[in-house]
């Protein structure tokens, strides 16, 4: 029947006529929470590092410890110097030198009486943070108060190591410059009693050895570095836009270490002073140091030596129920945000306020509820009322 035949074409041009549906992808608004961080590449460091030199100026014998190498305070023989009496016949001289021991039994009193003091003080966060481990498990504080306790202990524990080392550097300069002394007033003897041994200050291992070579060096000449692989710090250089939101204490997860799990760290030290540095694509770049603290120890069986390169999540900003949209719905108008609801089989244009975000989720004030279903990624050929279908996913 040609009428029939043509009721079938009218209908198919119509149908084809008919607004299709957009295929899209759909997230939900959901209540949660927010952690916003700064993502950066660092280096591990350690805190203290000890440049070994003679106190007087004679013939270095050949060093045998090599980099790597273990020490320990007060036993292992680090270097060997002949002493040179002719270069202290001279009052002038000697007056520095008595000078110079006067001024490391200061320091060396002064180091003992701050050890004492940042062990008082860390004996009495650890009484506080017992209180306070009480108090949190009936409720009478909260956890803000608790890790502020705990923080606190850290703090004062790193203050004792660091107490630590510098006695034990005190003492070290103090014997040196004995040694120094005793070689300036001392008559001029032959053989080994001329031979200084500079003995390790503190125990950890050789980091590098500047002069191995037998020759005569002047007082104060480097010969190596030791350091204490303990005492390790990473340090991370944040762009200055970064690090004016990082404050010291902030939480950290130092990733990419090379070990199976990341690693807790808190922020120390926000260097107060920018640097500038060229980035690899050319761009100059304005960085500041942040310094940051282990809060756990290495796993057994790892290795994590000096200037080793990690990557450090450092916390700036977190909250523990927020309404949360995905970043992936966002975009921009003018200087609004906006994004499309899905109301029925249609898609409605919102405008929303944001507030914090992670990359992944963003902070929404208003705009849109819990529950609420967005699109993700919407195509630039959506518009408000335009009807959309939930995309398959094979």
């Amino acid at each position: 029947m040609p009428w029939l035949l043509g009721l079938l074409v009218v209908a198919g041009i119509v149908v084809g006529m008919l607004p299709k549906a957009t295929e899209v992808e759909l997230g939900e608004v959901v209540q949660g929470p927010l952690v916003v961080s700064v993502v950066e590449e660092g280096k591990t460091r350690i805190r203290h590092r000890h440049v070994i030199s003679p106190p007087f100026a004679g013939s270095l014998k050949r060093i045998e410890l090599r980099s790597g190498d273990p020490i320990e305070a007060g036993k292992t023989v680090l270097a060997e110097v002949r002493g040179e009496w002719a270069g202290f016949l001279n009052p002038r001289l000697l007056a520095e030198t008595e000078v110079r021991v006067k001024a490391a039994e200061a320091s060396k009193a002064r180091s003992g009486s701050a050890l004492e003091r940042a062990q008082t003080a860390l004996d009495l966060a650890i009484k506080e943070r017992t209180r306070s481990s009480t108090l949190k498990e009936s409720g009478a504080i909260s956890s803000r108060e608790w890790d502020a306790a705990e923080n606190q202990v850290e703090l004062l524990k790193r203050e004792v190591r660091t107490a630590e080392f510098s006695r034990d550097v005190a003492a070290f300069e103090w014997a040196q410059a004995q040694a120094a002394l005793q070689q300036a007033k001392g008559p001029e003897t032959q053989g080994e009693d001329r031979v200084y041994r500079i003995v390790a200050p503190i125990s950890g291992v050789v980091l590098q050895v500047m002069e191995e070579n037998e020759r005569f060096v002047t007082a104060g000449f480097p010969v190596m570095e030791v350091g204490d692989l303990k005492d390790l710090e990473a340090e991370i250089e944040l762009l200055s836009s970064d690090a004016v939101t990082v404050r010291p204490g902030a939480e950290v997860s130092i990733e990419e270490w090379g070990g199976g799990h990341p690693l807790k760290g808190r922020v120390s030290v926000v260097e107060p002073g920018a640097f500038m540095k060229i980035s690899a694509l050319g761009v100059e770049e304005q960085r500041v140091k942040v310094r940051v603290d282990f809060a756990e120890s290495i796993p057994e069986g790892s290795f994590l030596g000096d200037r080793y390169r990690v990557e450090a999540r450092i916390q700036v900003w977190s909250a523990a129920s927020v309404v949360l949209v995905p970043t992936g719905a966002l975009f921009r108008r003018g200087g609004d945000w906006f994004l499309f609801l899905e109301t029925g089989n249609a898609a409605r244009l919102a405008r929303v306020e944001i507030g914090h975000s992670n990359g992944r989720f963003a902070e929404v004030s208003s705009g849109v509820k819990t529950g609420d279903r967005v699109v993700l990624h919407p195509p630039d050929t959506l518009e408000s009322g335009k009807t959309i279908r939930r995309r398959r996913l094979d």
